[in-house]
């Protein structure tokens, strides 16, 4: 019998696979002596062997897929692998005090991981992580244990887990990773976003998937509905291909608008421009018709190592961008960190709420040796094609001007090296704080542009946290109090003769554009799968009637009102 499991549906499309478990096995293991320590020993080393051999496979696909940079840090693993220091030891332990593999592996990386930990040394510290990572590798091996990883899939599979990081989810190899399903998370989620910019189904917040299925039960995600069906039946499999394949025809179709114009019935042009994590997701933007990129998430780059990148990294990073967009417009998000997005290296404070905490652009400004090089970067890159820079978590007038004074700071130090920098760089900021909607018209008088980050104003308007599944319902992008302040914003900007765009989910929304459309927003930034739908609907609606549509949203009371009004007047076209 299948099971049926409902979800957040999270990115579009029809997944059929065997599913591959991203879970933390049960490593725990009795305590005992050992008769036989020769045994025990030659145990030990054939888990070494072995992990050696994995970690290599993992190393090299690193390589070829995230480049040199990333497999740096399985090249520091296999170096633990083959240090006499911390082998000796365990070897010692199990012919002297007779103790099992698992237990001396366990106490002597133990010692090494507390030692190393206590050390006001940050390349120390993380030596200790390297320890802990291939322990864990070595004592899977020993107790035959198998530890999930996505990278070394050579198989089509879906990925079932508990939640994925953003960087989990950055190294999921497209080639054999047909779709994902999570306990946790929703629409928003940075795991979410990225399996649209990987154009894979996904399901989230089912709550309890992991329960449900087995390693290798062949499971059916449907990424359209929020549908997950474990160990369907040969009747569902069918109607699901049948599904899938509809799904990728309505896909071929829309291709043809690809290098058409956003403009409405009535002649009214928008930009739908794309949001990126890394520069790999160009070919989507491309393929899709993208006429910019509306969100850089820099972020990206700092994630899945354990050093900062440096200037010179970045700077390739962001030139390769820009020069591929040749010309059109990218607006490249500064170091957004914080909130559930975590760099180990840099030792964040624990926080209570850390999504109101030690973020964005707070730390930028409180740590400029991080901050600096990246504005020096950007700069350096901005000859290269035409860059916008917009600063994220902003709350007050003066730290947008602190931040526009660290930027035009390095620019003069770049032009006194010699270094050309283009005097056409717009800068504006995100906003995402209602504090900022409220005083749009004070920033609009200081800021190049504004786009609307509606993933976090939302959360921070109805004050609930967009990834607890409680309150999720109070996650409302068409309610009208946010309704109100797009509204707000977009009249500021024009008030002062800048642009409105928005990068935040929102924006690819079916239900949501005809709104937008009509408060006069100027940009729509949202993944790359979604932009020609975006461009089909927007094709079929009347700017003018969409006005009249968003003037009477706003005076409705609750979101269900605002939702029958946008399916009333717009049931011919969607």
């Amino acid at each position: 019998m299948s099971e049926l499991i409902k979800g957040i549906a999270a990115s579009d499309g029809v997944a059929i696979a065997k599913a591959y478990m991203l879970v933390e096995p049960d490593l725990s293991y009795s305590h005992t002596t050992t008769e036989d320590p020769a045994g025990e020993v030659q145990k030990f080393n054939d888990a070494l062997n072995n992990a050696k051999v994995e970690l290599t496979k993992i190393r090299n696909n690193a390589e070829e897929q995230l480049g040199p940079d990333k497999a740096a840090i399985f090249d520091a693993h296999l170096l633990v692998l083959d240090d006499p220091e911390l082998i000796n030891p365990i070897e010692s332990m199990i012919k002297d005090d007779s103790a099992s593999a698992p237990h001396a592996l366990t106490e002597v990386t133990q010692n090494f991981i507390t030692i190393f930990e206590s050390m006001d040394n940050e390349y120390m510290k993380e030596r200790a992580a390297d320890i802990r990572d291939v322990s864990k590798r070595v004592l899977a091996h020993i107790l035959g244990v198998e530890l999930p990883n996505p990278s070394i899939v050579d198989e089509s599979v879906i990925i079932v887990a508990h939640d994925l990081t953003p960087s989990d989810t950055a190294q999921l190899n497209k080639q054999y990773v047909q779709g994902f399903v999570t306990n946790i998370g929703g629409r928003t989620s940075h795991s979410a976003i990225m399996s649209r910019s990987l154009e894979i189904p996904a399901v989230v917040g089912t709550k309890a998937v992991t329960k449900s299925v087995q390693n290798g039960d062949m499971i059916i995600v449907d990424g359209l509905t929020g549908d997950v069906i474990i160990n369907p039946s040969q009747d569902e499999v069918r109607a699901y291909q049948q599904k899938r394949d509809m799904f990728f025809e309505d896909r071929e179709a829309l291709k043809q608008l690809r290098d058409e114009a956003t403009t409405t019935i009535d002649g009214k042009h928008v930009e739908l421009a794309a949001n990126i994590g890394t520069p790999n997701d160009l070919e989507g933007v491309k393929n899709n018709g993208a006429e910019g990129i509306g969100l850089y998430r820099t972020e990206f780059l700092y994630m899945g190592r354990d050093n900062m990148p440096s200037e010179d990294e970045q700077f390739e990073a962001y030139k390769k961008v820009l020069e591929e967009m040749d010309g059109k417009r990218v607006v490249v998000r500064t170091l957004d960190i914080g909130g559930d997005k975590e760099l180990p290296y840099l030792n964040l404070p624990e926080e209570m709420n850390p999504f109101l905490g030690y973020r964005a652009i707070r730390l930028c400004l409180d740590q400029p040796d991080i901050f600096r090089p990246q504005l020096r970067a950007l700069l350096r890159a901005s000859v290269y094609g035409k860059l916008n820079i917009m600063f994220p978590m902003v709350a007050t007038v003066q730290e947008f001007r602190d931040a526009k004074a660290l930027l035009l700071e390095e620019k003069e130090n770049l032009k006194s090296e010699g270094v050309e920098v283009s005097d056409d760089i717009e800068l504006g900021i995100m906003v995402e704080i209602p504090s900022t909607a409220a005083l749009a018209d004070v920033f609009a008088k200081e800021v190049d542009f504004f786009s609307i980050g509606t993933n976090d104003l939302i959360q921070y308007t109805m004050a609930a946290d967009r990834m607890s599944e409680r309150v999720s319902y109070l996650y409302q992008p068409y309610n009208p109090s946010i309704l109100r302040l797009v509204k707000q914003v977009i009249d500021a900007s024009h008030a002062e003769g800048k642009w409105t765009g928005m990068c935040g989910e929102m924006a690819g929304d079916e239900t949501a554009i005809p709104l937008l459309l009509g408060l006069g927003l100027d940009e729509f930034s949202m993944s790359a799968t979604s932009i020609l739908k975006a461009r089909r609907q927007i094709k079929g609606l009347s700017t003018t009637e969409m006005t009249q549509l968003a003037d009477r949203a706003m005076n409705c009371a609750t979101v269900d009102e605002v939702v029958t009004l946008v399916k009333d007047a717009t049931s011919k076209t969607l």
